[in-house]
């Protein structure tokens, strides 16, 4: 690990500021993916920007009849809140099918939404990749791409984004508010929050330089029947090959997004209109464009019979 400098933030305007104004830094929280990209000098930043102190840490109510969920919240407290499970149950499951216990004791929402690729020639230095190393090229293309994006890749990417918790989120149709440098705040949709790779891969999301996270807000429950299944090589501690978040109504409507496929959640409004037609109608519209290659090809019929065993579930708990 590479030597760097450390500083605790005492408001998010502060923390923000810092980060904008010192080259090379990171803001760290549960640091569950930091800690270990730094260790392999994936990640090696020259700043380090504290923001466990900040206060957010709270799942309040919104105004608009939603929840705001504080960037700091850890992955076990949100599944277990009352309030998410009984409202936003798709996101309780989503997080306790993510990680193990004592990991989601210590992420945190905002560095769930964050954390980097584990695509294999991310993590191997010895291997070109345009997301650890601009321009450097991408090993997956012609290597081992089992785990690896069949829709919304690239020429220059075909990594997938690896969290459970995002895909539930989408879903949901969360918002990520933050704060800039300059004390500014917006509001994202998730939708809009990750870019697709395209030439410029590193570049994950549309977030400006220190710019920080302060919540997710979801808006008012949607009703129906949530469901969350992920399918993975072992039980447990493992990412999805693929994942799929539903609600889905009494007739057979509602919203699909996925997992384990794309460089960011996947979801498309047309694909929700299909869902009363049937999980193959889904798929269709899903992987209109997808570019499987010959390892991850198993990953479209895959999904298609995924989403059909969550409207089976769906239907069943209805």
């Amino acid at each position: 690990m590479k030597a760097f400098s450390y500083e605790r933030a005492r408001t998010p305007a502060e923390a923000a500021a810092a980060a904008a104004r010192t080259p090379g830094a990171r803001f760290i929280a549960g640091g569950t993916n930091l800690l270990d990209l730094m260790k392999l000098e994936i990640e090696t930043p020259a700043h380090l920007v504290d923001v466990n102190v900040l206060g957010l840490d709270r799942i309040e109510p919104t105004d608009a009849g939603g929840l705001r969920i504080g960037a700091l919240v850890r992955n076990t407290d949100l599944a277990a809140d009352r309030r998410v499970r009984r409202d936003y149950a798709v996101l309780s499951r989503a997080l306790l099918a993510g990680a193990s216990g004592q990991l989601r004791n210590k992420a945190t929402t905002a560095g769930n939404l964050l954390q980097r690729t584990r695509c294999p020639y991310f993590y191997d230095t010895a291997q070109p990749c345009n997301k650890r190393l601009p321009g450097s090229g991408c090993a997956a293309l012609e290597g081992y791409s089992r785990q690896l994006g069949v829709v919304g890749t690239s020429e220059a990417c075909i990594a997938t984004h690896p969290s459970d918790m995002a895909v539930a989120m989408r879903v949901l149709d969360a918002s990520v508010e933050t704060v800039k440098a300059d004390g500014t705040t917006r509001s994202i949709a998730l939708d809009r929050f990750y870019r697709p790779p395209g030439s410029t891969p590193h570049i994950e999301t549309v977030l400006e330089k220190g710019e920080l996270i302060t919540s997710v807000t979801l808006p008012e429950p949607v009703a129906g029947t949530h469901v969350y299944r992920k399918v993975r090589d072992r039980a447990s501690y493992a990412f999805a090959l693929v994942s799929v978040a539903a609600v889905v109504q009494r007739d057979g409507s509602g919203r699909v997004a996925l997992g384990g496929v794309a460089p960011r959640p996947w979801r498309d409004a047309a694909a929700d209109a299909e869902l009363p037609r049937g999980s193959r109608a889904v798929a269709d519209r899903l992987f209109a464009d997808a570019r499987p290659t010959d390892h991850n090809a198993f990953k479209l019929p895959l999904a298609e019979r995924t989403i059909a065993a969550v409207l089976v579930d769906a239907g069943a708990r209805a």
